[in-house]
């Protein structure tokens, strides 16, 4: 297995690991993980093409789906909600 695929289960390990501590705790290693995804992808592209890249850009989106819409929706102007909030949860 080479180099990208070890860290990139290490990687998805991390984030299980992550999701497990309380929410205040998880904001230094979400951070981590939310930051090293997009270059860990593009050296798991660039070994072994692109699909499997896409198949981790899923997986990631998926992980971080409420910090990518809050992100977007900052991005684009629109009324962002708290991601740490639930969804039936007003501020």
């Amino acid at each position: 297995m080479s180099l990208p695929l070890i860290l990139a289960c290490l990687w998805v390990i991390v984030g299980a690991l992550a999701a497990t501590l309380p929410g205040r705790l998880q904001r230094i290693p979400a951070s981590f993980l939310f930051f090293s995804a997009p270059a860990l992808l593009i050296w798991i592209g660039a070994t072994h093409g692109y699909i499997w890249t896409l198949a981790g850009l899923i997986a990631f989106a998926s992980m971080f789906r409420r910090a990518l819409i809050y992100l977007v929706c900052r991005a684009f102007g629109l009324p962002a909600r708290d991601p740490r909030l639930k969804l039936d949860e007003t501020p």
